[in-house]
């Protein structure tokens, strides 16, 4: 099977990576890829947002499957394009994607589907906005409606920080704080059925602790040793399957990856948003984790056959995903310092999410420059080997968290 990923980022470095070791998989693409996916598969200068020239590199290359990773390709359509070359594509349509690419689309769908989420409101006027952050008080939640990188939600106790970032917003959503802490669970679906990875937490905002503003995610683990063993059927019944169904009533079936943001609030499960794709960084840890073919998962989902599959295999052990950023992020990160890689290992290795290669050096190009990755037998273990490999790396204006699953390793000690 012939493979091509689109996209460019670390997700993308972590799905190629995950592919290229399924053995129905004997070539892997990608489109544009970075120097990490360089290392193992052919990568192609093309504009990732083009579906005609992502779907006639397909042709060309002969693919048996394309797997659109990034959020802004699925909003634009790529998946469409690939699908009406005749080629598998793993991804949701355009209108699909919606659930993503509109948070006010999501909560209309779920609210159609009786999904357990936040109140909220859609505000377009400052007048509007006010209303909203009356109604449901501080902590102050308010969403750019559109895609913002990760990096267009504001949570604050300071109303005039809210109304200032509604402002420089077309359109958003204000909804209820939502107490509890936060899980990822994703949703691999051909539309029909679906299938549940195991649970993971990422870290959102840039400082140690939890502090400083949000960014498109500093680090992730999995699996948690504090969440309910039955979360997986929780989602998938409460949530993923009625959204599903709901989405093919309304002629928009969702057939990809359904990312549930959740929150484990003191009134039960909640979701706080939907993405359409894998997330990142938390999928560089859940692949570190998985023990089925990830190749042929993709394509059976994308062909509808996923029923075929059974349920997903997992290793035992943890996985803990350390991001590091370039100097300045996510504001404005400073590009073009050099970095030099130790070897890969079984027990930790390196992906790429925003590094190009100058003069024959690899270089920062981007906000989140590495994710590191770590395996062990617990997430102690796994914390250890990320931040050991990590150690390694020289690259000195880059930053990192240091408390990346540190109190739930502390917690699975305990217990």
């Amino acid at each position: 099977m012939t493979v091509l990923v689109v996209g460019s980022g670390g997700r993308e470095h972590a799905l190629a990576r995950a592919i290229n070791a399924d053995p129905a998989v004997t070539t892997v693409h990608v489109a544009p890829g970075n120097p990490g996916t360089a290392t193992f598969a052919t990568n192609h200068a093309i504009d990732p947002l083009d579906g005609d020239a992502v779907a006639a590199l397909a042709v060309e290359l002969g693919a048996d499957l394309v797997v659109v990773g990034p959020e802004a390709p699925l909003v634009a359509g790529v998946a469409d394009a690939v699908r009406a070359a005749g080629i598998a594509c793993f991804g949701p349509s355009r209108e699909a994607a919606q659930l993503e690419g509109s948070k006010a689309f999501a909560k209309q769908v779920m609210d159609e589907a009786g999904v357990p989420t936040a109140a909220s409101r859609v505000c377009r006027t400052p007048d509007e906005a006010a209303a909203a952050l009356d109604e449901f008080a501080a902590p102050h939640v308010v969403k750019d409606d559109g895609l913002a990188a990760g990096k267009g939600v504001v949570l604050t106790l300071e109303r005039e920080v809210a109304l200032a970032h509604a402002a420089g917003c077309d359109q958003v959503v204000i909804e209820e704080f939502l107490d509890g802490p936060e899980v990822s669970l994703f949703v691999i679906t051909d539309g029909t059925t679906a299938l549940a990875m195991q649970p993971a937490q990422d870290f959102k905002r840039v400082g140690d602790g939890d502090l400083g503003p949000n960014t498109g995610g500093m680090g992730a683990y999995s699996p948690l040793p504090w969440a309910p063993d039955d979360i997986a059927d929780q989602v998938l019944n409460t949530v993923a399957l009625p959204t599903l169904q709901r989405m093919a009533e309304r002629g928009t079936p969702f057939a990809g990856l359904l990312y549930c943001g959740l929150a484990l609030t003191s009134k039960g499960l909640r979701v706080i948003e939907f993405n359409a794709r894998f997330g990142d960084p938390e999928t560089q840890v859940l692949l570190a984790l998985l023990d089925s073919p990830l190749g042929q998962v993709l394509h059976a989902a994308a062909t509808g056959r996923l029923a075929e599959i059974g349920d997903l295999r997992w290793r035992d052990g943890a996985a803990v995903g350390v991001v590091v950023a370039a100097e300045g992020y996510p504001d404005k990160p400073t590009n073009g310092a050099s970095i030099v890689l130790p070897e890969d290992t079984d027990r930790a290795w390196t992906i790429h999410a925003g590094t190009a290669v100058a003069d024959q050096t690899l270089v920062a190009a981007g906000g989140r420059v590495l994710t590191v990755v770590g395996r062990g037998d617990s997430l102690a273990g796994a914390r250890a080997a990320a931040y050991a490999h990590l150690e390694r790396i020289e690259f000195p204006s880059g930053f990192h968290r240091r408390d990346i699953a540190a109190v739930a390793a502390e917690q699975e000690s305990n217990r």
